[in-house]
């Protein structure tokens, strides 16, 4: 699913400049700097329901399945609270954080 794809690699492009202000690609490629953790997982991409609704906008069930399909196979349940568009955006954005932060490391 590429759903505002190009929005997730902007805000990760942005974010990976400020990281390698204080962290050395060196760190990153031997796995002491956990990189999709830091920026996907340690802060939010979207706060609050309104913003989170108007961003998922006509994609949400779309969105919701990419979802339940992610979990089932990775963990063989679903943990994300699927009733709150705030924590659907921020697994959506962290799954398709990803994919950006492998290709990212592949390109290194």
């Amino acid at each position: 699913m590429d759903y505002k794809k190009q929005e997730i690699q902007e805000y990760f492009n942005d974010r990976i400049k400020d990281i390698l202000k204080y962290t050395s690609i060196e760190d990153i490629l031997k796995g002491n700097y956990e990189l999709h953790h830091e920026i996907f997982n340690n802060d939010y991409y979207i706060i609050g329901i309104y913003k989170a609704t108007q961003w998922l906008g006509d994609q949400v069930f779309n969105v919701i399945e990419f979802i339940k399909e992610y979990e089932q196979n990775c963990f063989g349940e679903i943990y994300t609270d699927l009733t709150c568009p705030e924590k659907i955006v921020n697994m959506y954005t962290y799954i398709i954080g990803e994919e950006i932060v492998s290709d990212y490391i592949n390109t290194l």
